[in-house]
């Protein structure tokens, strides 16, 4: 048997079946292309389900890939097992009507006996208890001994989800050996000790179950066959755990070598930690890598929680500060060679990485502290459960996942009400929705009522022409199909042919009118559904029916300035690459008429110098006038060309190539000028972030900037006026006001502080003491709490076993602060006083045992709740 590293036996596999004349097809990514049941990839067969449902035709009929995938399911085992995972690549060899059972049972003893040089003496294989062409060929093809050939039931080698296609299935298995046995003489695949390990599965789809679950052979039946390459690693490289596997190992031993333990040491727990890093970065570097950033749901937030997670189990190991970005080099380097975007991407991978992981050492010590604190009020109450109201809160206001203070209180002998925290959350998320629902209104496209597969789709003919003849297929009244509609109706008509551009890609549908001798009809936006193009209109005079002719006029200054600004997102793209880096991608769009809007990753601030060269080189490009060609290729084609393909966009077989000049080449749909010396200058409104690793910039373009410059010419002219300046000295003047102005507020506030120290020596005199303890508490107004906490600090200087209780009403709320001094700390906890003094005036909040705020809604309460200060102070005893 050849002790093989994992990349050996990677390769090995993908050109064995290119040798059987197999499409090898690199990894999917983990972002479902076509599949909305899915999340992320979690099955090498998963990405290929259009071609095994007939839907798409595959590049072959014969397929082999190697898949990474990402399953969450089990990730509380992740660590404590030698087995379970987060990613894991998953090798498989796929037919689709091609060759079925005999050529699929044959390449794979072939490849595991001759390839791999596994011992026959070691192998054994399970059937479907009722396949006996499987046993056939096993039995009398393959040559392999009967005894070892076991048939287990539908549960154990039936594959089938639902109705629709499935069948039998056959799998590979290893014997590690008696001593990994439960000493049953009948011990065979199939039993639940550690002694057969299963390593590849061939799934035979040849029945199509239906709803009465009847089996009907299928016409074309195919196979679908996966190997676990972590897995089969373990057996050549004779180990136990995937741990131990080359690759995996390599990154296990960084994160040993950063915390400076040693692994596999009597320390469980630190053991246990190691694990999880090393399978936590291992997903992290590759979700990142395919575009998925940190976020509160969807893929976001799985890659969110596995980073968040072995960011934690790094401090428990003892690593101080941020380390995974670091680490995320050696997933680079052991995965580069089958990887290559990987490598290209790696600053960008590391740059998001770092970003999270500084943002949650944030959260985790302010969360933490917060937890422990409703830790501390469960053990004073004897309770055990965090309610789910605390635990949500932690959530929402402070980002402190929930899955983080299960593991913390698990830790500590705590559980979360989790059916509670679930009801706050779909709580918030029916607001979420209602509140989207209020913007956006509810998509059209779903509701239309129209069988719209057997419809012709529209001919598009906007690209040469602005104007052109139709004829009206359809108009639709509340998505309802109708005959006719007349002056002051609302409708969505489709056309045969138009030159109006539908909503996509970023770039909003044209504007414009439909007209004949009987009627006049705006057209205010475009959409496509189904390769329809459904016109959004009001009829302004006349009336419309069905198979009507019509003129289709598309708005030619708002299709000029849009294709204006989108042939200027193009050079923006591409001068954000020359002046951020190459890690800059294209993560959204808006273009108009008005301004384009551009989403793009980059993992800082972009100073003003560099955003000034940002637009003096999108400029520079602008005032070059580069042609812009437009032309048609093959999708591979246009790659190998080195047209920029924008990341997770859908693109059929043929697409459209925008090419400026010798500067940007990019795949896009859109409209665009003919030269960019047409968009004539392009001027940068705003730069900011808006997500972690993405930034946005908003510009303008043509004639919008000829406004814009209009309108600050104007807002200058009135400065001029209030100022009583000129151009010459009206920034001279404005700091000198500036000036003036911090004067007169440093001023204020030394007479603001005066006042108070007044105040506070006459507040200090009306202390009582309670038990020994000193309570020094008034009710201020319209005081910050800046201030309050000043005031009490001052106090506490000049006084030992005081507790300081202040209140201050502004407007309809109220605030409340309790600050204890360091010799009471013990007796006394400003977080717990405070929650009852807030709870009188309808609030709440809490803080550390030396100082603590809160917030009241009623503040005719407010004497009222600092009487219960000295109510409180008379149960304690010092």
């Amino acid at each position: 048997m050849k002790k093989l590293g994992l990349n050996e036996i990677r390769q090995k596999f993908l050109d064995f079946f290119e040798s059987k004349d197999h499409y090898i097809r690199h990894s999917y990514s983990l972002i479902p292309e076509k599949d909305k049941s899915l999340l992320l990839i979690n099955a090498g067969m998963a990405p290929l389900k259009p071609y095994f449902m007939g839907v798409e035709t595959p590049p072959r009929s014969r397929m082999a890939t190697c898949q990474k995938c990402i399953r969450t399911g089990d990730i509380d085992n992740v660590g404590h097992t030698a087995r379970h995972a987060t990613f894991f690549e998953m090798l498989g060899n796929f037919s689709f009507g091609d060759y079925f059972k005999k050529e699929s049972i044959t390449w794979g003893w072939e490849f595991v006996t001759e390839h791999l040089n596994i011992p026959v003496d070691k192998l054994w294989v399970t059937i479907y208890e009722e396949d006996e062409e499987a046993f056939e060929i096993w039995k009398n093809h393959i040559g392999i001994d009967p005894l070892r050939i076991v048939r287990l039931g539908k549960e154990d080698n039936f594959w089938e989800i639902g109705i629709g296609p499935c069948g039998p299935c056959s799998e590979i298995y290893f014997d590690r050996g008696e001593k990994y046995g439960c000493n049953d003489p009948d011990c065979k695949p199939g039993c639940d000790c550690d002694r057969y390990v299963e390593f590849w599965n061939h799934v035979f789809t040849q029945f199509n179950k239906d709803e009465k679950g009847r089996y009907t052979p299928l016409p074309n039946p195919n196979i679908d066959t996966g190997m676990g390459l972590e897995r089969i690693a373990c057996i050549l490289q004779e180990v136990d755990s995937i741990f131990e596997v080359d690759t995996v190992s390599y990154i296990l031993n960084g994160v040993a070598e950063k915390a400076d333990v040693k692994y596999a040491s009597d320390n469980a727990d630190q053991n246990i930690s190691i694990r999880i890093i090393t399978d936590h970065i291992r997903s992290v570097a590759f979700l990142v890598c395919d575009g998925i950033l940190p976020s509160n749901e969807g893929r976001g937030y799985v890659l969110r929680r596995l980073l968040r997670r072995a960011a934690r189990h790094g401090k428990l190991i003892g690593i101080n500060g941020s380390f995974l970005a670091e680490l995320s080099s050696r997933v680079i380097e052991v995965s580069k060679e089958a990887y290559p975007e990987l490598e290209n991407r790696k600053e960008y991978i590391e740059k998001i990485i770092s970003i999270e992981e500084d943002r949650f050492h944030e959260t985790i010590d302010q969360g933490t502290n917060i937890l422990n604190e409703f830790m501390d009020d469960l053990k004073s109450y004897s309770q055990t459960i965090l309610s789910g109201e605390k635990a949500f809160k932690l959530y929402d206001t402070f980002g402190f996942p929930l899955e983080l203070t299960e593991e913390i209180l698990k830790e500590n002998d705590f559980t979360v009400n989790i059916e509670d925290f679930n009801r706050y959350m779909e709580n918030q998320k029916n607001m979420s929705r209602s509140a989207q629902k209020s913007e956006t209104g509810v998509g059209w496209e779903e509701n239309i009522q129209l069988d719209l597969e057997h419809i012709n789709k529209t001919q598009f003919t906007g690209y040469d022409q602005l104007t052109d003849e139709s004829a009206v297929l359809f108009i639709l009244n509340n998505n309802s199909p109708v005959n006719s509609a007349k002056a002051g109706d609302k409708v969505r008509i489709i056309l045969d042919k138009t030159p109006f551009y539908a909503e996509s890609g970023g770039q909003i549908g044209d504007k414009g009118r439909l007209f004949n001798e009987d009627c006049e009809i705006e057209v205010f936006s475009c959409e496509k559904t189904k390769e329809l193009y459904v016109h959004d209109c009001i009829i302004k005079r006349g009336a419309i029916e069905k198979e009507d002719k019509v003129t289709s006029e598309v708005h030619r200054d708002s299709r000029y300035a849009t294709a204006r600004n989108h042939t200027a997102t193009h050079i923006l793209h591409k001068a954000l690459k020359d002046i951020l880096g190459q890690h800059v991608e294209q993560s959204g769009s808006l273009v108009t008429d008005e301004r384009l809007r551009f989403d793009f990753t980059h993992f800082e601030n972009i100073s003003g110098g560099d955003l000034k060269k940002i637009e003096e080189k999108v400029n520079e490009i602008i005032y070059n006038s580069l042609p812009v060609n437009v032309e048609e290729s093959e999708l591979k084609k246009a790659i190998e060309k080195g047209a920029t393909a924008l990341f997770g966009e859908k693109y059929g077989s043929k697409v459209r190539i925008v090419k400026i000049g010798e500067y940007s080449m990019e795949l896009c749909g859109g409209t665009h000028v003919h030269d960019s010396g047409q968009i004539g200058v392009f001027k940068i409104l705003s730069e900011n972030g808006i997500a972690a690793g993405v930034r946005r910039i908003e510009a303008i373009t043509g004639q919008n900037v000829y406004r814009y410059l209009i309108q600050m010419d104007d807002m200058l002219n009135n400065i001029h006026e209030i100022m009583k300046s000129n151009t010459n000295n009206v920034i001279q003047k404005i700091q000198n006001l500036n000036d003036d102005y911090k004067s007169c507020r440093k001023e204020l506030e030394t007479l603001k502080n005066k006042l108070m120290k007044g105040s506070l020596e006459d507040i200090f005199n009306h202390k009582i003491n309670i038990n020994g303890i000193n309570l020094i508490r008034h009710k201020f107004v319209n005081t910050d709490i800046k201030d309050l906490r000043s005031m009490t600090d001052d106090i506490k200087q000049k006084i030992n076993k005081a507790v300081v209780v202040f209140a201050s009403v502004n407007e309809d709320k109220v605030i409340f602060l309790v600050s204890v001094t360091e010799d009471l700390l013990d007796k006394v906890h400003a977080g717990k006083m405070i929650k009852d003094i807030a709870a009188v005036a309808g609030g709440g909040g809490g803080g550390k045992a030396d100082m603590a705020q809160a917030g009241g809604k009623d503040p005719s309460k407010t004497d009222e709740a600092l009487a219960l200060s000295e109510k409180i102070l008379k149960n304690i005893t010092i």
